[in-house]
């Protein structure tokens, strides 16, 4: 008992010391950091939008068509008289919610689907992949765009349509891990002690792949972002009067020479949005993987 007592324990400070190191590596990344404080602002601007802009981002005043920036209008009105910065911070909660839902169900379903696939192998890893692979293979805003028409343009569906689109790739990823964990002695000593297969996926295989999983769902955020931007570009994704900015690029590219800034300030938003995950991606990439580190 004394000697698996000393192993949990050195097992748990291997667990410690990682995590430190992890945070360490990402605090002296200075883009990450960047990255994460430019996150954390959008998130509060976006939380606390009502607070902070306390026009009505669905108001309708004609007379007030391209008004130029002032005290009232930071960055004027578009076409139908309401505040831009108004409708840009009510979009990034549509932004948001949309890179974070369909990149968490689609990170769920393919970690599922990986880790089944890489620990049985044979016909059931067989068919997952070819399955992957068919999802893979198909144009993602092609397929995108057939679910949204299929289903109809509202934000659940755009959830549905990006979660479909997303999970292929994690399951490939998932199960290449899996595939390395699983040959690992503690795995063969845990079946040795009798340990059920969903036990071993769930208590030994899943910890390994966490640190991926996290890197993966803090790129696949922007990716998702960009996804809903273009299919709300493309009139497939979130309808007017909702203030998503992929729509509002798309209707303020009509104005481009007359109101610039009620289509470039929309799309800065999503390019400083996606450069922020990126960085943050990219910084618990080099933190957590150990081949990444000097």
């Amino acid at each position: 008992m004394s000697q698996v007592a000393k192993t949990n324990e050195d097992v748990n400070d291997g667990d410690d010391s990682f995590l430190s190191d992890a945070i360490r590596a990402f605090r002296r990344n200075r883009m990450a950091m960047a990255g994460l404080l430019l996150i954390s602002i959008l998130f509060f601007l976006a939380l606390f939008a009502p607070l902070i802009s306390t026009h009505d981002p669905y108001r309708v005043a004609l007379g007030e068509q391209f008004m130029p920036p002032s005290m009232t209008y930071w960055l004027g009105t578009d076409n139908f008289g309401r505040d831009l910065v108004t409708r840009i911070l009510y979009g990034a909660r549509i932004s948001l919610v949309v890179g974070i839902v369909p990149s968490f169900i689609s990170l769920v379903i393919g970690t599922v689907f990986g880790i089944i696939s890489g620990y049985y192998g044979g016909k059931v890893d067989f068919i997952i992949m070819r399955l992957a692979d068919m999802m893979i293979a198909f144009p993602s805003l092609l397929l995108a765009m057939v679910v949204m028409y299929t289903l109809g343009a509202n934000l659940f569906n755009i959830f549905i349509a990006l979660s479909l689109v997303g999970w292929a790739g994690v399951a490939r990823v998932v199960r290449s891990q899996t595939l390395a964990v699983k040959e690992k002695e503690f795995i063969e000593a845990a079946r040795a002690n009798g340990t059920s297969k969903a036990s071993i996926m769930l208590r030994h295989i899943f910890p390994n792949v966490v640190p991926t999983l996290i890197v993966l769902f803090s790129l696949s955020i922007p990716e998702a972002i960009m996804w809903e931007s273009s299919l709300s570009f493309l009139g497939v994704g979130v309808q007017p009067p909702e203030a998503s900015w992929g729509l509002l690029v798309a209707k303020g590219k009509e104005y481009l020479f007359a109101a610039p800034l009620v289509a470039i300030m929309p799309g800065v938003a999503i390019l400083v949005t996606v450069l922020a995950f990126n960085f943050v991606g990219d910084g618990l990439r080099d933190a957590l993987d150990p081949y990444m580190k000097d």
